[in-house]
């Protein structure tokens, strides 16, 4: 069945990758908006009220995709080690300091860019300019102004991981690569070690447990960057002229390559995976708004929400690159793979947003 399916979606990857992928962000972004799901508001919940419920959310989301990748691998519909999260060059430098950036500059602008993105299809014209902004500044660092810099300064903390024998950065080739086991048992043992960690913290909190909205996010998100990774893995072709990129929900370059699409559409041909769950994330909010009556227009406060947002949304855009993604994109999607570098990024952008909130306390 699987290889009927390939063999079709391969035939047209344009057509597949197009329309699945906006299904893909609009379900996305409609969860999202219906179960209150927001990564910074997680952290916040914790510092303010001792709150955990959104956060393991979270977590559930990035069990439920490490337990679809494994599926996925475990089928062969996909190699997984061909992802960009699983490279050998082991950007710890980038990794750390991108976290930081992006968790701090989300307390800033009320939010990541997925969160932004829904708040957007809602309504809140605030959004919008930290989405555009966020966006700029994310190609200004990759290959802009600031690119040259990002590579003076994070080159020489990069470990290349081949050197030492190591095929990817999982979890379980440093596993392998540490004990001598094989790299298949390694693998088995990281799956069930981090997604059955993260279950049983999850489950074990009474409050969480009762909580149906918050399970569904995260099992409804989680299982959203699994269908992204499918889809991607059935389009996925060696012998293309251009191969479709191995990839699953992202939201940091993709807002940037949106706004760039928009300014090129006829230069550029198809819009790829990032572009159509960029938008469909965005119309998910708005039909969530829409059907639950709070669609609403809103903007700025003030001067001093103006710029409080704008600075976040660049922090955000910046450090999103630096990191190669974000709350979903590394958090999630990252993580799925059992990326080191994804799980560095996580913990350090749970830091960043705890330094951001307490940054923000001292302001009020």
């Amino acid at each position: 069945m699987i290889e009927i399916w390939k063999e079709a979606v391969v035939e047209s990857p344009a057509f597949y990758i197009g329309w699945g992928g906006f299904l893909i962000g609009i379900v996305f972004g409609y969860i999202v908006y219906k179960t209150n799901f927001c990564t910074m508001g997680s952290i916040s919940d914790i510092l303010s009220f001792g709150d955990y419920r959104r956060f393991r959310a979270w977590l559930l989301a990035g069990a439920v995709s490490i337990l679809g990748v494994t599926l996925i691998r475990s089928f062969e519909i996909a190699d997984m080690s061909q992802t960009m999260y699983l490279t050998p060059s082991f950007a710890w430098g980038a990794n750390i300091a991108g976290g930081l950036l992006f968790g701090f500059g989300m307390v800033f602008s009320g939010g990541c860019i997925s969160r932004n993105l829904v708040r957007a299809g809602g309504g809140d014209m605030r959004s919008v300019v930290v989405l555009i902004i966020a966006g700029i500044f994310g190609y200004m660092t990759i290959g802009g102004m600031l690119g040259p810099l990002r590579v003076a300064i994070f080159s020489p903390v990069t470990m290349d991981l081949a050197e030492m024998g190591m095929d990817t950065q999982s979890l379980g080739d440093v596993l392998a690569f540490v004990t001598g086991i094989s790299a298949g048992m390694a693998a088995n043992i990281a799956v069930i070690a981090v997604a059955g960690a993260l279950i049983i913290y999850c489950l074990m909190d009474r409050d969480f447990r009762s909580s149906w909205l918050n399970m569904a996010a995260g099992v409804g998100l989680g299982l959203c960057v699994v269908a992204g990774w499918f889809l991607t893995a059935l389009a996925f072709d060696d012998f293309a002229d251009v191969p479709v990129q191995l990839i699953s929900l992202t939201f940091v370059r993709p807002t940037g390559d949106t706004l760039d699409y928009a300014m090129r559409y006829t230069a550029l041909g198809a819009p790829g995976f990032g572009i159509v769950t960029t938008v469909g994330t965005l119309l998910g909010g708005f039909v969530g708004a829409l059907t639950s009556g709070r669609f609403n227009l809103t903007t700025f406060a003030d001067k001093s929400d103006s710029v409080r947002n704008m600075f976040g949304a660049a922090l955000m855009g910046i450090g999103g690159v630096l990191a190669l993604g974000c709350t979903v994109g590394q958090a999630m999607t990252g993580l799925s793979t059992l990326a080191i570098g994804s799980m560095l990024t996580f913990v350090f952008i749970v830091i960043g947003g705890i330094a951001g909130m307490k940054t923000m306390e001292a302001m009020a």
